[in-house]
C-alpha cells in the first residue's frame, strides 16, 4: 500500500535537494508539498484499490460486459482530447505548451520519432514508438488513438457509429469526460498541475496491465484475433512516464514563480474522484447486470 510510506519521498527529496541552488525557503516549501501528495493524492482508492480492473483482471467476463467497457472508454478516449486540447491552449509557458502538444498531436496521430532507435512514425501498432517526440514527424490516419481503439471495437461487432460520442457514454462516463476538461484543462496552473500529476500517478499504478491480463484471458478463450495493441502501447507509455512524473512536478514547482499548493492539492484530489467516478460506474453497470441475470434465471 501507498499509504505505509508517507514521508519516506519527502525525506528523500530534501536528501536529494540539499546542497542545491534553490532557496531554502523553496525547498521546505516543496517537501511540505511532497509530504501532502503522499497523506492526500496518492492513498486515493482509484490509485490503491480500483475494484472494476481488480475484477476485469481476472477476465471472466463475455462479450456483452466487454463492448459496454469498450463503448465507456471510447468516450473517455475522444473526449480526452478536448481536455488536453485545452490543456495546451492554457499551459503557462512555452515550454509547456509544447509538452500539451507533443501528447495531443500524439493522439491525433502524429507518431514519436525517437532519434536513438531512428524508427519514427510507423502505421503498425507493433512499431509505433513509444517515446521520443512528435516534431518533425508524420501525420497518418492509422496513428490516431482513437482508431487503434477501433481495431478493436470493430472485431467485437462494434461500428464507428456506436462508439465515441456523448450519446454512448452513462452519466459516470460523462461526469469523468467533463472533469477532465474542467480540471485537467484548468486555466489555473497550480490546479491544472495538480491534475495532471494525479492523473499520471493514477495511470502508473498498474490499471492498464490489469486491463490487458483480462482482455488476453478473453482473447485466449474467445475470441483469438482480438488485436490489443491500443492497450499494450499505453502500459508502455506509462511505464515511462511513471519514472519522470516526479522529476517534472519538481522542475515546474522550482521554475513556476509561485504555485498555490492548496489548489493543486484539490486539483489532484478532484481529478482522482472524477477517475473513481467512471470506474465506480462501470463496476455498478456489472452488477446490476449480474444481478439481472440472476433475476431472470
Amino acid at each position: 500500500m501507498i499509504t505505509s510510506f508517507a514521508g519516506k519521498r519527502a525525506k528523500e527529496t530534501r536528501k536529494h535537494l540539499q546542497g542545491s541552488a534553490y532557496p531554502p525557503a523553496k525547498i521546505d516549501q516543496y517537501c511540505r508539498l511532497v509530504e501532502r501528495i503522499e497523506r492526500e493524492i496518492l492513498p486515493h482508492e482509484v490509485i490503491v484499490s480500483n475494484r472494476y480492473t481488480q475484477w476485469f483482471e481476472k477476465g471472466d467476463f463475455d462479450v456483452v460486459e466487454l463492448r459496454h467497457f469498450l463503448t465507456q472508454f471510447s468516450v473517455f478516449s475522444n473526449f480526452f482530447i478536448v481536455a488536453q486540447l485545452l490543456k495546451t491552449i492554457n499551459a503557462p509557458t512555452l515550454e509547456a505548451m509544447h509538452a500539451s502538444k507533443e501528447i495531443l498531436m500524439n493522439e491525433l496521430g502524429v507518431s514519436f520519432h525517437n532519434p536513438v532507435t531512428t524508427q519514427g512514425a510507423a502505421a503498425s501498432e507493433e512499431a509505433v514508438e513509444s517515446e521520443g517526440t512528435v516534431n518533425g514527424s508524420v501525420f497518418l490516419f492509422a496513428s490516431a488513438h482513437f482508431e487503434w481503439l477501433l481495431h478493436i471495437t470493430s472485431h467485437l461487432g462494434l461500428d464507428f457509429k456506436d462508439v465515441g460520442k456523448r450519446n454512448h457514454g452513462t452519466k459516470n462516463t460523462l461526469f469523468f469526460c467533463d472533469e477532465l476538461a474542467r480540471i485537467y484543462g484548468s486555466d489555473d496552473a497550480s490546479t491544472a498541475l495538480g491534475a495532471s500529476f494525479a492523473v499520471e500517478n493514477w495511470a502508473a499504478a498498474g490499471f492498464w496491465k490489469e486491463l490487458i491480463r483480462g482482455l488476453n484471458q478473453f482473447k485466449e478463450r474467445d475470441s483469438p484475433g482480438l488485436p490489443l495493441g491500443y492497450f499494450i502501447w499505453h502500459d508502455m507509455v506509462e511505464d515511462q512516464h511513471a519514472k519522470h512524473t516526479w522529476d517534472e512536478l519538481e522542475e515546474e514547482f522550482f521554475t513556476q514563480k509561485e504555485m498555490d499548493e492548496d489548489k493543486f492539492i484539490r486539483g489532484g484530489v478532484e481529478m482522482l474522484d472524477g477517475v473513481l467516478a467512471f470506474w465506480k460506474g462501470l463496476n455498478e453497470d456489472r452488477l446490476n447486470r449480474d444481478k439481472t441475470r440472476r433475476l431472470a434465471s
